[in-house]
Formats: structure tokens, sequence, C-alpha cells
């Protein structure tokens, strides 16, 4: 069955939802099996070895492409066949689980458990967490935990600096990490949630802007540009809710942040979480940074304090946990909303 019924997929997102809360990505677990993430990065190397370091439309290796356009367009079609390949191993991954899974009783607890390893939250709050516990120990310790989820340079950041990346990573990852994913299940059940990791991963490993991916990633970084813009949307607005009921944080800042500053994010959806986390905890995020030596300059989000603290880290957590329990509510009103009017269709 293709698509699934109304209630059925929201019982097995509900339950994925509160499974990933609990217990998040098991260490001694993923010691013993591969992730679905690294699977999915383990097909991307291998096509990415097969296509890119092919040569080009059958050419030598020693022959070059005598017009560049004509070199950068030859990568550009290989990395769309890159994207096209893995969407496909991924939509059929999906709808051979989701098939599996209605003709087995109780088959929504094996959707449940799949969907679950591919949401983020525990993880991302476990890591940022961290970060806020090494800014307690001192620069040097956070510097070790916030490069573990950001790719700027770490030893050009002070302790504002790193607070001010935990909070962007918590921000943007809540939109990729969980909402994402949820609206993409929403939209197209377990094939859809797979395929929408696989973007993601895709986007993560080649969608750079480096002289080796600016061509081959274009696909990858434009199919994640698109495909997180509802999310991204959708993640603000549950931050901004969120800040309703966190004390100390401004729903109303959060709206004038978003309305007025996502727009000047360099990416086209992570300044939408990024000025709703920014406004509701009112502290400034972006700005100067540097990535692999070279300054990037970036517009300043939010008119808050550009000096965050630990204490701004922790509340950011709080507001993303918020946020959680919210989108997990509408789930569940979607469900009993459902089997109050007998609805399953």
């Amino acid at each position: 069955m293709l698509v699934e019924a109304p209630a059925h997929l929201l019982a097995w997102l509900i339950l994925a939802l509160v499974l990933d809360g609990l217990v998040g990505d098991p260490p001694w677990l993923w010691r013993r099996l591969p992730h679905p993430v690294v699977m999915i990065g383990r097909l991307v190397t291998a096509l990415e070895h097969a296509l890119l370091d092919a040569p080009p439309d059958g050419q030598a290796p020693t022959e070059r492409l005598a017009d560049e356009r004509a070199a950068d367009a030859s990568r550009r079609r290989r990395g769309v066949l890159l994207v096209l390949l893995v969407l496909g191993v991924a939509v059929a991954t999906g709808a051979a689980l989701q098939a599996l899974a209605g003709q087995l009783p109780g088959g929504w607890l094996m959707e449940a458990v799949a969907a679950a390893t591919l949401l983020a939250q525990r993880s991302l709050s476990d890591h940022v967490l961290a970060v806020a516990g090494g800014m307690d120990e001192g620069i040097e310790a956070a510097r070790r935990k916030v490069a573990m989820i950001v790719g700027r340079d770490p030893d050009r950041l002070d302790q504002p600096a790193v607070g001010r990346a935990a909070i962007e990573s918590a921000a943007e990852n809540f939109s990729d990490g969980l909402v994402a994913p949820l609206v993409w299940a929403l939209l197209l059940g377990m094939p859809g949630l797979v395929a929408y990791k696989a973007v993601n991963t895709m986007d993560s490993m080649i969608g750079h802007k480096s002289p080796r991916y600016r061509q081959f990633g274009w696909a990858a970084a434009r199919l994640d540009d698109l495909v997180n813009l509802p999310a991204s949307r959708l993640a603000a607005l549950l931050a901004i809710l969120a800040a309703c009921v966190l004390p100390g944080a401004s729903p109303a800042r959060a709206w004038r942040t978003v309305r007025r500053d996502a727009r000047w994010h360099r990416s086209p959806n992570a300044g939408w979480p990024e000025a709703a986390f920014a406004g509701a905890l009112g502290v400034a995020l972006c700005g100067p940074r540097s990535y692999g030596g070279v300054p990037s300059v970036a517009h300043w989000i939010g008119d808050g304090r550009r000096d965050v603290t630990a204490g701004d880290v922790r509340r950011a957590i709080r507001l993303l946990w918020l946020a959680w329990l919210i989108a997990l509510g509408l789930l569940l009103l979607g469900f009993l909303a459902l089997a109050a009017g007998g609805g399953t269709g």
C-alpha cells in the first residue's frame, strides 16, 4: 500500500517522536549496527567515486575538456545522476519497509522504530547541552564541544561566539533533524521520510561550494533548499509558540525578528528558525565567523545581546523541547480527531 491511512501514519509518527525523544541514538546499538544515515552516506560516497572521479563523459583520464563550461556542465549532470540514483534507492527502501509493515501484525510498531532512527531531537539536545557544559569548564572545553556540531573554525571562537554557534545549531537542526522529517513523512509516508534523510545527507556531504563540489553538488544543495523550505517556516512557528510558555521568552519579539531578519541569512531556510530562537531568547545570532581560516561576513540576526552565555544555551534547549512538545501535541490532536470521527482513509 503506497498511501497509508492517516490514523495509521500518525500512530507510528507519534511513537517515533516519543522513542527518539526518550532514547535518541544509543551508542551501544550503533556500535554494532550501521546507522541508516551511515548507510546512505556509504552509497553517496560510492557513487561519488564512480561518477565524479571517473573520466568525464567517457574521456580518457589524461584528456582535458577544452571548454571549461562543458566541464562544469558534465560535473553538474553527473551530480544530478547521483541525486536521482540515491533518491531512487531511498524511495524504494521506504516503500518496501512500508509494504512489509502493512503485511505484519503490529507492523506500525516496526515503522515507528525505523522512523525514530531518522529523527534527531534527543541527539541534538545532548550535543548542544554538552556545549553548555563545556562553556562552564572554560574556553578550550567549549571549543572542543562546539566543534562536534558546527563547521566553523573553533579556535577563533570566544565564549559568546561558542554560545551563539550552539544556539544556531539547535535552531537549524530542529528544522532539519525533526520538523522536516515529520513534514515529509506526513506528506509521503515512510518513502518520504527516507527520501528526505537521503537529500539531507547528500547536501551535508557534497552540497558545498568548494572547487570539487561546486558543480557536482549543485543538485543536492538546491534540492535540500527546496525540501526544507516548508519545514523551516513551520519550525520558526513552533519556536514562537514555545516562547509563549517559556518563562522570560518573548513570542512577540520572536515574530518580529523572523519577519525582519530571516531573509538576511545566507541560507534560504536556516534564517527562519534561527531568527525565531534569537528573538525568543533576546540574543543576537550569526554575525562574522571563519571557515578553514577564511573569514566570512554574515548579517546579525536579532537585536538582543551578543554576549551569549551557557545559561542562554540551556534556555535554548528548553525552548527546543517545548517546541518538540507542541509538535507532539499537534500530532496527538490529529490522531484523536481522526479516531473520534472514525476516519482512517
